[in-house]
């Protein structure tokens, strides 16, 4: 007898910000609204025009942390407004105000539904969901309700890409890695499942379509239209 198949895999892990949401790069306008900005007052891009924002740079580089270019923008827009903003969440909150439900990427709402349909497990496993959207906003987003699993490392301190951040999400999901399909849109942490033998799709925040495609084939289910 030859080897017994391998399972099929039947559960979606996936990266909050950037995946899930929007990123702030691609609400410049509605922010700078928000807060009272003139329109244009926002000009770093990260991966939409990284020529043009050494920060991003550097963090892509590994020279700076995703939380300190946050950090950074942080300080910098809430310094514009004559304040001191120390935490990524005071951005967001600012930003993004009481309805997070409108900076959800359409894409990701259809994603979750056919995975939640087909009976496969959800889990989100983010570096700094509370941290940078504050404690308060699971609460203002039914749609985390559909998750199997939520793993944060604001609470945890296990950064992606530790492979036990991975490690925790698929023993807690009672599934092996290669069962495990984990999207995320840093390189790096898509480079730390692979290393650990999950599937992964490098999402591209400028065409989340074709990556949310991407996780629902290797599911084994039909595209997002």
């Amino acid at each position: 007898m030859g080897p017994a198949p391998a399972a099929r895999p039947s559960a979606l892990i996936l990266d909050f910000g950037g995946v899930i949401s929007r990123t702030l790069f691609e609400t410049h306008a509605s922010t700078e609204q928000a807060l009272g900005l003139a329109p244009g007052t926002l000009q770093w891009r990260g991966p939409f025009a990284p020529q043009t924002d050494p920060l991003w740079q550097s963090m892509q580089a590994g020279t700076i942390s995703e939380r300190d270019y946050w950090a950074t923008r942080s300080r910098e827009v809430g310094q514009l407004l004559g304040e001191q903003w120390e935490q990524m969440e005071t951005f967001v909150q600012r930003a993004r105000g009481a309805e997070p439900s409108a900076v959800i990427r359409p894409e990701a709402v259809a994603t979750i539904n056919a995975v939640k349909a087909a009976g496969m497990k959800l889990a989100v496993l983010s570096n700094e969901l509370d941290l940078f959207y504050g404690t308060g906003f699971r609460g203002k987003l039914p749609l985390l309700s559909q998750f199997d699993l939520i793993i944060d490392a604001t609470h945890t301190g296990i950064l992606k890409p530790d492979p036990r951040a991975y490690l925790a999400c698929t023993q807690a999901l009672e599934l092996a890695p290669a069962q495990c399909v984990f999207v995320d849109d840093q390189p790096r942490n898509v480079a730390g499942a692979d290393a650990l033998g999950l599937l992964t799709v490098q999402f591209d925040v400028r065409d989340p379509k074709r990556s949310y495609s991407q996780a629902l084939e290797l599911l084994g289910l039909k595209g997002v239209n």
